[in-house]
């Protein structure tokens, strides 16, 4: 008889698991605990529910890394992909979602499929026996969390992962802002105007950054902060804008609140020294969340803070920004090739506890570790995709090719790939990314079609 598959998680990378598994017809129990136990930043028991923002980055699958793995995604019929295609927001060459809908899809899907069963109970210790994948991601329980770092004799790596406001469109002056995607990007009218954008001239915008520098911040709690040598652990690709204030005042016009590619339509000859974007986070355009605006100002800091930007003095939040403890195991020490842990074999690890980092990274984990899973249970082994793949350079940067003392949270990019050959001469960067992610498709595609030739 074949075996059950029992999967710890029902964030991304634990839906995109169950179902990859499901789909090759292997029995699957999912076991979230939720809304049983609780945690400090879900808001249901949906599988599959965005936390932070409803982005899934680029969608540009010629010349960028993200895209490509909504790409690679996509032609493994991934249910995350495919249900944020489903519910897909205006974002100008970005995949934002509508994301209650989204969730509600994903789970929706999960429990109609007749091998997937959904236990509410809560998981505290590392399984013995049986088919598991822990895709318990950064919010994994502390009982499990503690089994866990028990049994590999590791301390867990942790970093700080902070949430951004989402603010009521109603309450936003429109006579100060205007909808323009950057560079007016997108294929559509729509899409040019996804984002509503907040302009700052120059002694605003000084008076917004001694104000962000002097707000209250959220207090660790004991042991969560860190201490030199070892300060705080943020992950860079998620910095809250306080910090990145602190590393300097032109920090986030670099960053989040760079005045690039837009035109002000209410003073098309005065270039804003600033501008903070705000991106629509459900389908009926009531809601938008501050892009890049992360925080771990204090509640009462941040609606002080926020309504200096022109056009949200007289903001209403709908949600404030928050900050959380990560946590993520070493894999290059600990796991295999196979996602595999190395002490354990029978358990496999998946989404954000491995080290990657992102929504999109999170969900293609899971599918090539639901896929793993099932087939070794099926006893036809899946192999790990190809090195030029996105999924292939993921995986391999996780699980060695990054060294295991500096190990921090990866987000997919060009960096993590085999060098394109250039001997011809240096590629310009377009051409390059495009090489890149060429070689990727059909490398994928031929290890798509292998499987697919097995079944």
């Amino acid at each position: 008889m074949t075996d059950t598959l029992h999967i710890i998680g029902g964030g991304m990378a634990g839906a995109e698991a169950a179902w990859q598994a499901a789909q090759m017809g292997v029995p699957v129990v999912i076991h979230e605990m939720r809304p049983k136990v609780k945690t400090f930043a879900h808001r249901t028991g949906n599988l599959g529910e965005m936390v932070c923002s409803n982005s899934f980055r680029s969608d540009d699958d010629e010349a960028n890394a993200v895209g490509l793995l909504h790409w690679e995604m996509r032609t493994a019929d991934g249910i995350i992909i495919t249900s944020a295609d489903q519910h897909a927001l205006p974002a100008g060459s970005a995949l934002a979602v509508d994301r209650d809908p989204f969730s509600e899809t994903i789970t929706k899907r999960l429990l109609d499929h007749p091998l997937i069963t959904l236990d509410g109970n809560e998981i505290t210790e590392l399984p013995i026996d049986g088919n598991w994948i822990i895709a318990t991601g950064p919010l994994t329980s502390s009982a499990l969390g503690q089994s866990i770092a028990a049994h590999t004799g590791a301390d867990a790596l942790a970093f700080f992962d902070a949430i951004a406001p989402i603010v009521y469109a109603e309450s936003i002056d429109m006579d100060t802002c205007w909808m323009q995607s950057r560079y007016d990007k997108g294929d559509t009218e729509e899409e040019r105007k996804a984002y509503l954008n907040c302009p700052m001239d120059k002694p605003q915008y000084e008076a917004f950054i001694d104000a962000l520098l002097a707000a209250d911040k959220t207090e660790f709690h004991e042991g969560e902060a860190g201490s030199s040598p070892n300060p705080t652990p943020y992950f860079d690709g998620c910095l809250p804008i306080e910090v990145m204030a602190e590393r300097g005042r032109e920090t986030l016009r670099f960053g989040p609140m760079k005045p690039v590619g837009l035109t002000n339509p209410h003073r098309p000859d005065d270039k804003p020294y600033a501008v903070v974007q705000l991106r629509r986070d459900n389908a009926l355009g009531t809601l938008y969340n501050i892009v890049g605006f992360q925080t771990k100002m204090k509640y009462g800091a941040q609606t002080e803070v926020f309504k200096m930007i022109p056009g949200l003095e007289n903001a209403s939040f709908a949600r404030l920004g928050g900050i959380h403890r990560n946590t993520f195991i070493n894999s290059p020490t600990l796991l295999d090739h196979q996602l595999r842990l190395k002490s354990r074999p029978n358990v496999r690890f998946a989404g954000q506890i491995t080290g990657v980092e992102g929504y999109v990274e999170s969900a293609a984990m899971g599918l090539l570790a639901g896929r793993m899973a099932a087939g070794e249970i099926l006893g036809r082994p899946v192999e790990t995709p190809p090195l030029d793949t996105a999924m292939g350079a993921l995986v391999n940067h996780i699980t060695g090719g990054a060294a295991a003392k500096t190990f921090q949270p990866m987000n997919v990019n060009f960096g993590l790939f085999q060098p394109i050959d250039a001997k011809h001469g240096r590629k310009n960067r377009k051409t390059r990314y495009k090489a890149y992610t060429d070689r990727a498709k059909a490398a994928w595609q031929q290890w798509l079609d292998a499987q697919n030739a097995s079944t």
